[in-house]
């Protein structure tokens, strides 16, 4: 073992390998007026990610132009204030989108897709329809997944999946939502996989694949992870704890695979 001495490295080397803030400086006891500066306009672009309209007919045109239709349905958050005092009713579909659920519900699919507009309806408005523009082709190879309804839901947290996969028949359900905006990414973008969804299950029984921005994963590198883990969950039947991302490693199993008991 050698025992030069390691040079030292100034850090604000560090500034080329992430947006967290560091190597600021000082003025006085205070920050400098440009870092200071910069820390307010973030913080006005997360706080604006969070209040921000959700354009859920604009998102449906999108998807039209790929070709695919959409539902669109309401949690029963009547407003965003609602929304963000009550995350429970955020989870729950109103009334009159479970009897549009019902009512269009066809022949349970292997897959159905969720657009909600969560914490940040900026990053679903930014990357969702290019996102799933890198996914579908992936879908489609080989043993393709059949993917039946796609929603797209206002108000929506997260389990607001299960209630849909539940009411629809879907063996899983991916869903894409807006992140909590943070002070280096306000338009983050997450994608939740949950096998046998119904309402009441944990986060625990989920995947996901996070952080899918400009800064972050990027489409294809999202899009091969968020299918692999579909392919392995619908092949297996488990998403969540005991479903770990390999995508790195292997392929996924044929879907129509059994798994040993």
């Amino acid at each position: 073992m050698s025992d030069e001495p390691v040079p030292a490295r100034p850090i604000i080397d560090l500034k080329s390998f992430t947006p967290a803030r560091v190597a600021l400086g000082r003025s006085g006891v205070s920050l400098p007026t440009r870092p200071l500066l910069d820390f307010t306009l973030a913080h006005a672009r997360a706080r604006d990610a969070v209040h921000a309209a959700f354009d859920a007919p604009g998102l449906i045109a999108g998807l039209r132009a790929l070709g695919l239709g959409a539902i669109e349905v309401h949690s029963r958050a009547a407003d965003r204030g609602d929304y963000l005092r009550r995350p429970d009713l955020g989870r729950q579909l109103d009334a009159g989108s479970v009897a549009a659920l019902e009512e269009t519900a066809a022949a349970p699919s292997q897959l159905a897709i969720v657009i909600g507009d969560g914490l940040s309806a900026a990053a679903v408005h930014v990357h969702a329809i290019a996102l799933l523009q890198s996914l579908l082709p992936r879908l489609g190879e080989g043993d393709a997944v059949t993917i039946g309804q796609i929603i797209v839901a206002s108000g929506a947290r997260v389990a607001l999946g299960d209630e849909i996969g539940a009411i629809i028949g879907a063996r899983m359900v991916l869903m894409l939502i807006g992140e909590r905006p943070g002070l280096s990414a306000p338009d983050s973008l997450g994608a939740y996989l949950t096998f046998a969804p119904k309402p009441g299950l944990s986060d625990a029984a989920r995947n996901c694949v996070s952080n899918i921005h400009k800064a972050g994963l990027d489409y294809d590198e999202a899009a091969h992870k968020i299918a692999w883990l579909i392919r392995e969950g619908l092949a297996r039947r488990v998403t969540g704890v005991a479903l770990k991302d390999e995508s790195a490693d292997r392929a996924p199993r044929r879907i129509g695979t059994a798994v040993p008991e």
